[in-house]
């Protein structure tokens, strides 16, 4: 078998595949030997060779014994950055090329690819835990312990500032450590899509495949900016499809279900559900006052002389409820400036320095508002919420409309009484203290103030 031959049956081939396929697959192959009955091929990526071997190898080894070549099998070398192609067909036997060096996709090859550093603060270690985002750990600590899981893909989504990066760098940190054979990829859709448009600009489309699928772990964050992006779509719907056959673990995040994300096709939303999908849910009063207060703990070998009074991460956390990343953000700012003033963190430093902040955050939920929720949500009228019938179908959701106007508006208790047909602030005071003692034993209950809670929220 010579260089000559092998000329002659790619004119073969070209006739039997057609102009595409062999433009793709069979013109970048380079013969290199036959020996023992094993011709052995030079290819760009050993994505390539794969795919040669699977769907093209049954026809080369029929025209290679067809023009008196002795071959048994095909065999695939990755060459490094081999742009050399055939010599051309003369006379004189060419001699055979020496076969270059093979080269396997590495971590680091992986870690040129990942455009941003994972981030060191975030990790399981530094995350607190609550009610609104158990699921969510769990489901990220069990991915992290790497091996298979009857969940792929896992998708965490949730609205801003809820924790869906951190959970991503923790379980890239957990893998890294606890299993650093493994190649895993974080990145964000964002950096995906640019490296596709990058490889289609630069022609290295089979470059791209190939690095994507041989990823053990890929994670893909805010996967919701790929939505209208009708060729990004399609490659990484190839991706996905491509991991999950190979049995890879795929971990995504993005900022709603994924059948709630606009101009994303429905073959992807379809792939993304088939998996485990998780909600991290708005913070709570309880999650919102650990999280702070791991901060404290985080500042004190940096700020050892500063001390907080009091009642201030309690305020904190009543009156910053829709964002975490403002909340660390608001502590930050009060440890640098009390150091900067040597003052104590007390109530007067607090709403000095965070005036901005606490504005923003003001709650804009109206007592009118959480009437005619409560009401639509029991389905009774707005007028016997306010009216004067004790009836226990009535009453009790009166008492809940009371105890969410305490907890989310900056209301007095006398002036939520007189918006409640005029009652006495000991009667809004009551109603209240009954509805934190229900939500303690009547799981009914409960769940219907936290619904109700996070419709208004939203």
């Amino acid at each position: 078998m010579t260089q000559e031959k092998w000329g002659q049956l790619r004119s073969k081939l070209l006739k039997a595949v057609g102009k595409n396929n062999f433009t793709t697959w069979i013109e970048p192959l380079e013969f290199q030997e036959l020996q023992d009955g094993v011709a052995v091929f030079s290819v760009p990526t050993n994505f390539m060779g794969n795919y040669v071997s699977q769907n093209f190898a049954d026809l080369i080894l029929y025209e290679l014994n067809t023009a008196g070549a002795d071959v048994q099998r095909l065999a695939f070398r990755t060459a490094a950055n081999s742009t050399a192609r055939p010599a051309p067909a003369t006379d004189e036997p060419q001699p055979f090329a020496q076969p270059a060096p093979a080269v396997e996709t590495s971590n680091a090859a992986l870690e040129d690819l990942q455009a941003a550093p994972l981030d060191a603060r975030f990790t399981f270690d530094s995350f607190v835990v609550g009610k609104p985002n158990e699921l969510a750990h769990a489901a990220a600590r069990r991915v992290s312990e790497g091996g298979p899981v009857t969940f792929n893909p896992l998708v965490l989504y949730g609205g801003v500032g809820l924790g869906k990066t951190h959970l991503m760098h923790a379980i890239a940190w957990e893998l890294k450590t606890k299993h650093p054979e493994l190649n895993v990829l974080y990145l964000s859709a964002e950096q995906f899509m640019y490296r596709f448009v990058q490889a289609l600009r630069e022609r290295r489309m089979m470059d791209f495949k190939h690095l994507f699928r041989s990823v053990d772990v890929l994670m893909v964050d805010d996967v919701q900016f790929i939505a209208g992006k009708d060729s990004t779509q399609e490659e990484f719907f190839h991706t996905f499809n491509a991991l999950v056959d190979q049995n890879k673990q795929i971990i995504i995040s993005a900022d709603r279900a994924p059948g709630e994300i606009k101009d994303l096709e429905d073959r992807v939303k379809s792939r993304l559900q088939c998996g485990l999908v998780v909600d991290l849910h708005p913070t709570d009063y309880e999650l919102r006052l650990g999280i702070l207060q791991n901060k404290v703990q985080q500042y004190s070998s940096t700020y050892p002389d500063l001390t907080i009074a009091d009642g201030v991460l309690e305020f904190l956390a009543h009156r910053i409820s829709t964002n975490v990343r403002v909340l660390e953000g608001a502590l930050t700012r009060l440890f640098a400036f009390a150091s900067l003033v040597g003052r104590e963190i007390d109530m007067e430093l607090t709403q000095d320095c965070l005036a901005d902040v606490l504005r923003m955050s003001e709650r804009k939920i109206t007592v009118e508002e959480i009437q005619r929720k409560v009401s639509e949500y029991y389905n009774i009228r707005l007028s016997d919420i306010i009216g004067p019938k004790r009836l226990r179908s009535y009453a009790r959701p009166r008492q809940v409309a009371m105890y969410l106007c305490k907890q989310l508006t900056s209301r007095s208790l006398p002036e939520i009484g007189r918006r409640f047909g005029g009652r006495d602030h000991t009667t809004v005071m009551h109603g209240v203290k009954r509805i934190e003692e229900l939500k303690l034993t009547d799981g009914q209950i409960a769940e219907d103030v936290e619904m109700l809670r996070r419709s208004l929220e939203a």
